[in-house]
């Protein structure tokens, strides 16, 4: 393309634009109407127009900070133009009598009104002829101006007149539906008078043709995963030594019939060669680590290794003292890996694993460093999958029996992901869910208590402790950083010693010592302590059935999954449980729906489809770095409705169009399929 060197080229590369075509799919994400120049004497402060009038004067002054001003007229009134970026060149161009024409903001001044660096254009010889088409505005990156992409993609929509782009869908969609072509035209220029409301909210006919198309091809790369997966090769696993019925016979419980029904998948899928890739999802406490801990069992009576990862150290405290309870006393080596086992420890660890005798391992991050080596990893589990980077999984999925065969992977997560979202998502993942809670689980009380009312809930802590229960006091997330979190949960925790001095108070924070957490957590467990103070490290995992009562500090802060998490740590007994969210005022818009949802409801399936439509599909998956779900143009909330249609035409690709499936993969993704097989 003309005017495109190494530099541009670069710059364009980093917005994922290498050729003709993704620039054609790069589209605006807001329009301006410049197709009518407004009179200077009508204009009013928060506009944003065109105007035309002859410089009257330009002066370089030095108030507050140098700045360049320039009056135009036009005869109807006046506006001042202020640069505070300037060049010796800009200033000279910018002489009295010169005529402009200005877009940008209209704002109060000190003198009247004014435009800060509005865009202008010096005007030759007579009156330029205004656009008759609404400039579009890109999404942009540092060294690529507006009017240079703009440029470029002009030329593109006219490379576009003569060789058009293939369009993969022209046969399956209604003939009132614009073609692919049609929608690239209009949506790179849409004639003066379109509907700015419809383009403004992403619903206009066109937009939503290439929602859909994006849709299909997001789709389809995950969909082609699964087949290409269906052709790797896996270890065979069987309980060969009988040992889940010895296991069955020692739980002091029944599996209920949604776990039995996620345990049938499970046991079916490791049972063959094909790798498994399962999603296992449940509410908080619905029971996902024993269905875990049986397929675990099982590949351990098959003679291989089970990889078992969760985020946090806490939470593989928690998964280690389960698995030993359960797997330990049936003759299988349970082993723990984290950042914290380090010397003769970690080496005796290291060898275990090596030598195939560790056949679980349950770790953090570490499980996937360089000097891990398993000698026969054939089992892949995952807990709470979305904290997890997308390379961080890939790695040790490599790990798999000399590389050459794929362990089965396991996906588990207690935030629940809306059926919308899982059907592009996940269209890779079979899918098994627990939707029901042991029996004798008693739903959670929920109350939203302004910060005022806080004496009266230390109060009611005391009450409550001094009838024989416990109860957590979750600390205000400050900031993303465990140092100020930790600092403000330790002031917290002072304050309430002072305030209940007849109660036992434990801390717990992400700073502490692997070991100082285990500590307080088991004295919690076994009853040594009324109260614990935690930061959100005890959003997943920490299991204490005589804990009835959770106060949780600026709740107006946090995320509806994770207050829904933080609320699944009390309610874990047969006593009836009670969750106070305690919030500053005043409460924007957003916190107090979050906090109306998570008072009005306990199932985890409606508090996630409530957070994708607040918080969108990236934050509410976690898989940003992965640019799996980094859609261009389509918005899963509010293209949800397309869905069905993207499911058929999907499907009918793959089955009658074969050839057109990976162009048009191409054409809407760029590398993120690699990560996507984890």
């Amino acid at each position: 393309m003309k005017g495109v060197g190494p530099k541009l080229a670069e710059n364009l590369l980093r917005m994922g634009v290498e050729r003709i075509g993704d620039l054609l799919c790069l589209l605006p994400i807001r329009y301006e109407d410049r197709t009518e120049i407004r009179p200077l004497g009508g204009l009013k402060p928060g506009e944003k127009v065109l105007v035309e009038g002859e410089l009257e004067l330009a002066e370089v002054v030095f108030r507050h900070r140098r700045s360049l001003l320039c009056r135009i007229s036009d005869g109807t009134g006046a506006i001042v133009l202020r640069f505070f970026h300037f060049r010796k060149a800009q200033q000279q161009t910018l002489s009295r009598g010169v005529r402009l024409r200005c877009f940008g903001n209209v704002r109060a001044g000190p003198t009247g009104l004014e435009m800060i660096h509005p865009e202008y254009k010096i005007l030759t010889a007579g009156s330029e002829p205004l656009t008759n088409v609404m400039t579009p505005i890109y999404p942009t990156t540092e060294g690529l101006q507006q009017q240079r992409l703009r440029r470029l993609t002009q030329q593109a929509v006219d490379i576009l007149e003569h060789v058009p782009l293939t369009d993969y869908l022209r046969d399956q969609l209604p003939e009132d539906w614009p073609t692919l072509n049609q929608a690239l035209r209009f949506l790179h220029g849409p004639p003066q008078g379109s509907e700015l409301d419809l383009l403004l909210h992403g619903t206009h006919p066109c937009q939503r043709r290439m929602a859909l198309e994006e849709l299909v091809a997001q789709r389809l790369s995950l969909r082609q995963l699964n087949i290409r997966r269906m052709r790797s090769r896996a270890t065979p696993l069987k309980d060969v030594n009988k040992l889940v019925p010895q296991l069955r016979s020692q739980l002091p419980f029944v599996l209920t019939s949604a776990q039995e029904t996620a345990l049938d998948d499970i046991l079916s899928d490791i049972a063959t060669v094909v790798p498994m890739h399962r999603l296992l999802q449940g509410d908080v406490g619905s029971g996902k680590t024993i269905v875990a801990a049986i397929a675990a069992l099982v590949s351990a009576s098959a003679g291989s290794q089970t990889g078992f990862m969760a985020p946090t150290e806490l939470l593989v405290e928690q998964h280690f003292s389960n698995l030993c309870d359960w797997l330990r006393p049936l003759g299988i080596e349970v082993v723990r890996l984290t950042g914290a086992v380090m010397g003769p420890a970690r080496s005796k660890v290291l060898s275990s694993i090596a030598a195939g005798q560790a056949q679980v391992v349950v770790g953090t991050h570490a499980l996937f460093q360089q000097g891990v080596q398993f000698r026969k990893l054939a089992l892949m589990i995952v807990d709470e999958q979305h904290r997890f980077g997308v390379h961080q999984r890939l790695k040790l999925k490599q790990k798999g029996q000399k590389g050459v065969l794929s362990p089965h992977q396991l996906v588990m997560t207690a935030t629940p992901i809306p059926r919308t979202l899982a059907m592009i998502a996940y269209a890779d993942l079979d899918c098994s869910i627990i939707d029901e809670l042991p029996p004798g689980r008693q739903p959670v009380q929920t109350a939203v208590v302004p910060e005022s009312r806080r004496p009266q809930l230390v109060q009611r802590v005391l009450a409550h402790c001094r009838a024989g229960r416990q109860a957590y006091w979750v600390c205000p997330l400050i900031e993303e950083s465990e140092v100020v979190d930790s600092q403000a949960a330790a002031e917290v925790g002072r304050e309430l010693e002072l305030a209940l001095p007849e109660l036992a108070v434990g801390l717990i924070h992400g700073r502490m010592r692997s070991q100082e957490k285990d500590t307080i957590m088991r004295r919690f467990k076994e009853g040594g302590l009324d109260l614990l103070v935690a930061t959100t490290v005890i959003e997943v995992g920490v299991d204490a059935t005589n804990a009835s009562l959770m106060i949780i500090e600026n709740s107006e802060r946090m995320g509806l999954s994770q207050l829904h998490q933080l609320r699944g740590r009390v309610g874990r007994g047969s006593e009836v449980s009670s969750c106070v969210l305690l919030y500053k005022s005043p409460l924007s818009e957003v916190a107090q729906q979050r906090l109306r949802v998570i008072r009005e409801t306990s199932d985890g399936f409606l508090v996630a489809q409530k957070d994708l439509e607040l918080r969108g599909p990236g934050e509410v998956l976690g898989t940003r770095q992965a640019g799996i779900m980094h859609l261009k143009v389509a918005d899963l909330v509010r293209d949800s409705d397309l869905l069905p249609q993207v499911i058929k035409l999907s499907d009918e690709l793959l089955e009658k169009y074969p050839q057109r499936v990976s162009p048009l993969i191409r054409r809407w993704t760029s590398g993120a399929t690699e990560y996507a097989k984890v």
